[in-house]
């Protein structure tokens, strides 16, 4: 039906009308913005006036710090407004219409206050401006109307409406259809957006929990876990500052793509004392090195699992010579002193305690002199134990015995031993079969030899060879310093501000030594976290809080009861809540009725939540020959560029990641983004076309798991591409075609 003239003017006119009511207020708040940036400015370059030391090219880390809790409100709004404006995101997004006093409020990313300090926006994490994602119809909570605003820079160019009290006497203006719908038809762009306009009650909740303990926050996939876990942190940040931001709040995810497609959300949120770290990067702190290799899936599988920290004990415990560190001969003015392997045993055991075996070198070395000068023969009873044991330690028997029974050695060289078949089979009996025993072997070849400070390059180590590292490092400890080294006591001044907290948590973990005391911690697919992993995370924060956030059904570890186990360990005694997230946000209903049969196979009660939307558009199942693959590859993503506005993900197999990335895909390319099925956990597009979904399930971890996690990426369009002799279906879809 088409509108004539006068209703499309009936209509419009309040929309306009609305319009400039709101653009008044927002050009309130950023007015009072732009005075909190002149007065960051002018802070900014008194700073570089008053807090430099004498020598010119660096600042004082301290003194910038008591600078930035001077200041903290005019520096802090003036940074968040910057990242607000890059992202062409409004600071202002919502406005309540409260039935006593006929009070409005406006809510917002951040809080801002006029000149008189009265509140023109609170921020959404505030107790007042909680009605806004709580209030219902059935509990409206003394709102009348709920707005959500949709700006564009400092601009107001949208209105969506709620009615929540239609009993209220009330002469508001109501536009729009609801703001979740319009919210969910936006295209997606290349980075996760905050829905701190569109958060739902059922996340709310979630995000809003108490902060002791543990809260887990489970749910299928396109229920919003992450995005609330993210808004979780923010809130958390607000509402006990104080706690949390002494350790900070680390941010773990599956991998470097993810952790770039979330990094603005915090941000954006006015939040920047959070560590964001890969699972292949949590441990940077402590071994200067992170990584987004991955291994094959039967050496991940072994390489996460528990037995391997019986493993890197024992190879801690693993003389470097063990001929020679089997019992200690040397000699004092002619006379013979022994230390056979009792003895070494023992005073191993005495002096390992609460230490590091780096740190209880010292202490190791002076039991056995110890143990020496106690037996010492009568020819050299009255010898003054100082020059005994100069005596002793002068001697090259004594530095090359301790060298080979207590050496002092990093990670990475430890490590490197197991890549030698036969001090595997030694310290690995009755741990790993002879197979295992190949499969270690054989992915740490590559390491062979490896003596850091050799000149040699570093090993190129997986994301599954980092939590063994961080283990022996747990063991080992830190190498100790040359006695000439000298810590760094500046924080270079190039950087064209002032150093925030987020800053100098950054730069202590990867320069100094390692902090391990993060406040809280937020594990994002959870389900995917190995055993291993979870021991490594939980060294970064022993008294910490806890976020965890996952989905059995997309895990990518097989071994489900031995990570369910370790995740038991972690939590204790702990207190600890679940909250389930029963809706779809992202994915139609035609999409999740494919996927949801396909998991529907394997896991009977797989978590599958309801899709809110139907699109009408059924996923495309095509096939083709290998020959033909990359043509039909440049077809299908260019046919599903032509139909949305937004980002396309192809999500292929790690065997065919690199002959695809390299295809050209036309004038489409900037908005197509190649990944693999395991890099896809977490991410969304507008279509996805998922690439040869048999050899998915055959080369990773977990594989039927996670191509149901491919399937599920689209907010729109799915279409799957096998590649098979003859242009066969593919097996994945038996039973699936009808």
């Amino acid at each position: 039906m088409q509108l004539s003239e006068s209703e499309h003017q009936d209509l419009t006119e309040p929309l306009a009308s609305e319009l400039a009511v709101e653009q008044q207020h927002v050009d309130r708040v950023y007015e009072a913005l732009r005075r909190a940036e002149a007065q960051a400015r002018s802070v900014e370059a008194e700073s570089r006036a008053r807090f430099t030391s004498d020598r010119a090219d660096w600042l004082r880390e301290e003194n910038s710090t008591a600078l930035f809790e001077r200041d903290a409100f005019a520096y802090q709004a003036a940074r968040r407004l910057a990242i607000l404006d890059e992202e062409h995101e409004g600071l202002v997004f919502g406005r309540l219409d409260l039935r006593e006093d006929d009070e409005s409020r406006y809510i917002g990313r951040i809080g801002v206050r006029d000149a008189d300090y009265e509140p023109l926006v609170i921020d959404w994490r505030a107790p007042a401006a909680s009605a806004f994602y709580r209030a219902t119809p059935t509990n409206p909570m003394g709102v009348i109307r709920r707005r959500v605003l949709r700006c564009r820079d400092d601009k107001v160019i949208g209105i969506e409406d709620d009615l929540l009290d239609t009993e209220a006497q009330s002469d508001l203006v109501i536009i729009g259809e609801g703001a979740l719908m319009a919210a969910l038809s936006r295209a997606r762009g290349a980075h996760m957006r905050s829905i701190v306009a569109t958060i739902q009650a059922e996340q709310d909740e979630a995000i809003r929990a108490p902060h002791q303990g543990v809260t887990m926050i489970a749910g299928g996939p396109g229920t919003g876990k992450t995005v609330v876990a993210l808004h979780r942190a923010a809130y958390l940040l607000y509402t006990h500052r104080k706690r949390l931001e002494r350790g900070g709040v680390l941010v773990v995810g599956p991998s470097d793509v993810f952790m770039r497609y979330i990094e603005r959300v915090l941000p954006g949120l006015g939040e920047d004392a959070v560590a964001l770290r890969s699972i292949g990067r949590v441990a940077q702190d402590v071994l200067g090195t992170g990584t987004d290799r991955q291994d094959d899936a039967e050496t991940a599988i072994l390489k996460g699992s528990l037995v391997m920290a019986k493993l890197m004990r024992r190879i801690c415990n693993e003389p470097l010579a063990a001929e020679a560190a089997r019992s200690l001969k040397v000699s004092v003015k002619g006379e013979f002193l022994r230390a056979d392997a009792r003895t070494l045993s023992g005073i191993r055991s005495q002096v390992l305690g609460q230490r590091t075996m780096n740190q209880a070198r010292p202490a190791a070395e002076k039991a056995l002199l110890d143990a020496l000068y106690a037996g010492r023969p009568a020819e050299i009873e009255d010898m003054p134990r100082e020059e005994f044991d100069d005596r002793v330690t002068g001697q090259a028997a004594w530095r090359m015995f301790m060298n080979a029974w207590w050496p002092l050695v990093g990670p990475e060289q430890t490590l490197a031993r197991l890549a030698e078949p036969s001090v595997l089979a030694k310290v690995a009996r009755g741990l790993l079969d002879p197979d295992e025993q190949a499969v270690l072997s054989q992915s740490l070849a590559h390491a062979r030899g490896y003596l850091p400070g050799s000149g040699q390059p570093r090993p190129a180590w997986t994301v599954s060879d980092i939590p063994l590292l961080d283990e022996l490092h747990a063991i080992l400890g830190p190498v100790p310093l040359a006695e000439d080294a000298e810590p760094e006591l500046f924080v270079d001044s190039d950087v064209p501000e002032l150093v925030t907290v987020a800053d100098l948590l950054t730069d202590r973990r990867e320069d100094d030594e390692p902090l391990e005391n993060y406040s809280h911690i937020l594990v994002d697919e959870a389900q995917d976290i190995t055993p291993m992993q979870w021991r490594m995370i939980r060294r970064r924060g022993p008294q910490a809080s806890w976020t965890i956030v996952g989905d059995p059904a997309q895990s990518s570890y097989p071994d489900a009861g031995q990570s369910e186990r370790a995740l038991r360990d972690l939590i204790g005694r702990a207190p600890h809540r679940t909250f389930r997230l029963a809706t779809n946000y992202r994915s139609p209903a035609e999409v999740m009725d494919l996927a949801g049969a396909y998991i529907r196979r394997l896991i009977d009660d797989a978590d599958l939540p309801n899709a809110v939307r139907s699109t009408g558009e059924h996923p495309r199942l095509l096939s083709c020959t290998p020959d033909r693959a990359a043509e039909e590859i440049r077809t299908q993503v260019a046919a599903l560029a032509a139909r949305v506005e937004g980002t396309v993900g192809v999500i292929v197999p790690p065997s065919r990641y690199a002959e695809i990335a390299e295809l050209d895909l036309g004038d489409s390319d900037e908005r197509v983004f190649v990944v693999t099925a395991l890099e896809a956990k977490g991410l969304e597009y507008d279509a996805a076309l998922v690439v040869a979904p048999d050899e998915i399930v055959d080369q990773a971890p977990g594989g039927p798991r996670v191509l149901y996690v491919a399937l599920t990426r689209p907010t729109q369009l799915l279409t799957t591409l096998d590649i098979t002799p003859g242009a066969f279906p593919g097996s994945w879809r038996t039973g699936l075609d009808s």
